[in-house]
């Protein structure tokens, strides 16, 4: 049986009616990306009002007959807390995190810990189906085996709040509680490296000790993993005011003893800075080995959470993509150049695209920082520039004036590319509007946001004349209710 495939079989004999079961019990039906268990009311489950209700239960899952507490009701639907399982599922298992559950003062950062990974990417599965088939009326040819990676540890991008609680009389560090904005007291953190985990205790002792205890509300993770095999961690302190040199001292302490850099935050993203920049240790960065490219960053700057499912999902996406070495590339949404400059190993040109001028400087750098230490076996980099632009606002004529390419790659934030996708969408509707363009043969769409893929292709495959030939989930953050997907479109020759 499929991954897929095991939540529409729960679904097509959940809601029969079995003996020895309480008769307010709840047959869970399938999951919700927020991991709740999707049920609905038998006839007179609800006295009569609204039969058939649809009832959502966190902390169940398929498969299984539970009673749940009711804390709010709708007129279409309900949504409680498991109060107790009558009949476990068999892809229950028991968290690896003491911090998770629905109980009071639970950390909020994983809502499927309950749920065996495996099974967990059938959710994510189904969801990125779902979209694409009710939001875009898109169904894609084949589905592509889902990108999956380690299911612990993985997490090497975070912001942590902090909190001097004093009714506790100490400091908090970590995630959020579940459904509240208190900061969770956690001790260790089984999503995060292990060496970082480990640090959650040290830090709290560090901002306990500090005179800017009250005015120090978040610590930034950010680790890298470079070719080289070094690991950096880096650490970005919020301060709301400056810090004493007995603080400044106390963080220096700090990183020599546990082997981090450390970085200061003393007002928006762009003052972020160096504790000590001439420390000695290695540069912040992470490498794709597949392709010979190193990518120095800064730990505010936008790197991917799972740097082992970056790797595969860069790989899948030009396999994907299938460029040729006469083929001239864009690469939208380009970032820091995670996929552009591995584009560059590949094609004839590549040209990238970003909306941020910060973020195209600190690509142009790492275009000239690989360009310049690229030796054999590895091959030059093809031509590779970047470009700013507002990527939500774009006509056909804004594509003829980034010229003809025969393949395109897109990465979008959770808005989407629905600008894009609307100007190509234009084009073939209007063809006289950029006279001279010529469509793009295959586009790979990376994305974190099922919703907006599913309209972008919408428009790609009913307006624009694509066809949908794969997609697929990327977990990248396994636990929680994010889907990473990938998605390939074909124009018909």
């Amino acid at each position: 049986m499929s991954t897929v495939s095991v939540f529409e079989a729960a679904s097509s004999s959940a809601s029969a009616v079995s003996p020895g079961f309480p008769a307010d019990a709840l047959h869970i039906e399938s999951l919700d990306i927020e991991a709740q268990g999707i049920a609905h009311r038998r006839d007179g489950d609800d006295g009569g009002d609204a039969k058939g209700k649809v009832v959502f239960v966190e902390g169940a899952l398929p498969f299984e007959v539970v009673s749940a507490n009711i804390h709010r009701r709708k007129n279409n639907w309900e949504q409680g807390t498991v109060t107790a399982i009558h009949r476990e599922s068999s892809q229950r298992v028991r968290p690896a995190c003491p911090h998770f559950g629905l109980h009071a003062e639970a950390c909020g950062g994983c809502k499927m810990q309950h749920l065996e990974p495996s099974a967990q990417v059938a959710v994510k599965q189904r969801v990125l189906e779902d979209n694409l088939w009710h939001l875009g009326k898109v169904r894609p040819e084949v589905l592509l085996r889902p990108i999956e990676g380690p299911a612990w540890g993985y997490r090497y991008r975070a912001r942590l709040s902090v909190r001097h609680v004093r009714k506790k009389g100490e400091v908090l560090v970590g995630f959020h509680e579940r459904k509240s904005r208190y900061v969770a007291d956690i001790k260790t953190c089984a999503v995060l490296p292990p060496h970082v985990s480990a640090m959650l205790m040290p830090l709290r002792a560090l901002i306990a000790s500090m005179e800017a205890i009250e005015t120090c509300p978040q610590i930034e993770l950010a680790c890298g993993f470079n070719l080289a095999g070094e690991l950096v961690t880096a650490l970005v302190l919020r301060h709301l005011e400056p810090l004493s040199q007995g603080d400044l001292a106390k963080l220096r302490a700090f990183a020599s003893a546990h082997g981090v850099q450390w970085w200061l935050q003393p007002k928006g993203p762009d003052t972020v800075h160096r504790l000590d920049e001439q420390d000695g240790t290695v540069p912040l960065a992470y490498g794709l080995p597949e392709f010979g490219i190193e990518m120095p960053f800064k730990p505010t700057d936008f790197t991917q959470v799972n740097p082992h499912i970056n790797r595969v999902l860069v790989t899948r996406a030009l396999r994907l993509l299938d460029v040729q070495s006469s083929e001239r590339v864009i690469d939208w949404f380009c970032g820091l150049g995670n996929f552009t400059l591995p584009l560059a190993t590949q094609a004839r040109e590549v040209l990238g695209i970003e909306g941020s001028e910060a973020l195209v400087a600190r690509s142009r750098e790492n275009a000239s920082y690989n360009a310049q230490r690229r030796a054999a076996p590895w091959t030059p980099l093809a031509p590779t520039r970047f470009e700013a632009r507002n990527l939500f606002e774009l006509a056909p004529a804004d594509l003829l004036s980034y010229g003809v390419a025969q393949k395109w790659l897109v990465d979008p934030p959770r808005e989407g590319a629905f600008a894009l996708a609307k100007a190509l969408a234009d084009f073939v509707q209007a063809p006289e509007s950029a006279p001279g363009y010529v469509l793009p043969r295959r586009i790979v769409y990376v994305s974190c946001n099922p919703a907006t893929l599913a309209r972008d292709a919408g428009l790609l495959v009913h307006q624009a004349g694509y066809r949908c030939t794969a997609a697929g989930v990327v977990n990248m953050f396994p636990h929680t209710a994010h889907v990473e997907s990938i998605a390939v479109f074909d124009l018909d020759a």
